[in-house]
């Protein structure tokens, strides 16, 4: 270790020593010469009452320099592992990369779902930022991916002052429980010989259901799946009706989707590697239950536009769009709309120095952050991307210095690129 490492790895060790409620657990080996520690930060459950306990939030720091600026990783789930994510690497910059409240490590012993809303989850970000305000001063950056974006929008609306840009990837802001806008979207996307093929294939495999689900069921017990949440027959309607959404989400190609020719088990494999039904088995909707929670409480989500499957579908009912969120424990909850509508006029008429990302070809980009060239802010609507490569290291020449230059005007920074 080279004599600057060294001094670097004491001095930020010996601040992290000194930071309330944060305890750094293990080093953890990292490329570049960076020094990155998994640190365990102390948090309210309820932010407004202190009393009601706490849990133990997982953050992974990596630290280039005290005078660097600072990107704050925000989590849509767990984090099982560190990434220096791609606005770290372009700005050189410390990173801390915060798993959400209520996934992963991040629970408390008891999940009390009442404290998992937006203002609790905006919360744990803003004790996290001002627990390191004095080790690193200069500028910070929020930035998430997917539901990690949304919760980046969510956290400057709560903490407008907290950072200095926000970037925000593949991000739906929902206008409701069941965004229809995704419908429009699904029906309107690509060319219409392509949607035909996908509609065709959902037809062939909901009228082929008799050899399909005996398939799907053994498939299921030899990976280990199990199915009591959902029967198979559920879970095998809930994931024809997906594979469009996914289709789309993911960025496939429609030369590849099989014809009436093909056979059933070459149509069945092709099926089940666009859009798996582990979704629907009980082990990912356990892992999920908090993601399903919030979209059903506050942020909102999608269902499936039956109305051309009706008379296919034996196991699902048919007198309303199914909807795409399993609750823990199949409680009853009810949406809160409130928030969303006050974020929607926020954004609109206060949505500064926000950077939004999305890909021209996924769904989720039906619910994207509306254009507004009233604001301080940019938009990349990536042409031919999808949920998993709309990113910086992506785009064109002209979109790549239009980012840069934003960056350095708000940060008042100069990128090497």
């Amino acid at each position: 270790m080279s004599f600057h490492l060294r001094a670097q790895t004491l001095n930020i060790e010996a601040r992290l020593l000194n930071l309330p409620d944060v305890t750094f657990e293990k080093v953890i080996s990292s490329r570049n010469s960076k020094i990155t520690y998994k640190l365990k930060v102390k948090q309210p459950i309820d932010h407004a009452d202190p009393k009601k306990g706490f849990f133990f939030q997982k953050v992974f720091l990596t630290h280039k320099g005290f005078d660097s600026p600072t990107v704050l990783i925000i989590q849509g789930y767990q984090a099982n592992r560190n990434r220096i994510h791609e606005v770290t690497k372009l700005l050189n910059a410390n990173q801390l990369n915060v798993e959400h409240r209520f996934f992963g490590e991040s629970k408390p012993d008891s999940l009390n779902y009442k404290y998992l809303n937006l203002q609790q989850v905006t919360s744990d970000l803003h004790h996290i930022r001002m627990l390191f305000d004095k080790i690193y001063p200069t500028k910070w950056i929020s930035t998430g991916i997917s539901k990690g974006g949304s919760t980046t929008i969510f956290y400057k609306y709560f903490y407008p002052n907290d950072v200095d840009a926000s970037i925000s990837y593949v991000a739906p802001l929902t206008n409701s429980f069941e965004d229809k806008r995704i419908y429009k979207f699904l029906d309107s996307i690509g060319t219409k010989e392509c949607r035909e093929k996908i509609k065709k294939l959902q037809f062939r495999l909901l009228k082929s259901r008799e050899e399909v689900v005996p398939i799907l069921r053994q498939y299921s017990e030899r990976a280990g799946w199990t199915f009591t949440y959902l029967s198979i027959e559920k879970a095998f309607e809930f994931a024809v009706l997906e594979y469009p959404f996914a289709f789309w989400q993911w960025g496939h190609s429609c030369d590849k989707i099989p014809n009436e020719e093909s056979s059933l088990e070459e149509t069945l494999t092709y099926f089940l590697r666009v859009d798996p039904i582990s979704l629907f088995n009980d082990q990912l909707i356990e892992r999920y239950g908090s993601h399903y929670y919030q979209a059903a409480t506050e942020m909102g989500y999608y269902g499936y536009e039956i109305k051309d499957f009706k008379n296919l579908l034996f196991s699902l009912p048919v007198d309303t769009n199914p909807h795409a969120t399993f609750l823990p424990n199949k409680m009853t909850v009810t949406f809160d709309g409130e928030l969303l509508g006050k974020v929607h006029d926020w954004v609109q008429s206060k949505g500064n120095n926000f950077i939004f990302i999305y890909g021209e070809n996924d769904t989720w980009t039906s619910c994207a952050v509306p254009e507004n060239d009233t604001m301080d802010a940019e938009w990349f609507i990536m042409k031919g991307k999808h949920h998993g490569n709309a990113r910086i290291k992506n785009m064109n020449d002209s979109d790549y210095k239009r980012i840069c230059s934003t960056l350095e005007r708000w940060l008042n920074l100069n990128i090497d690129r």
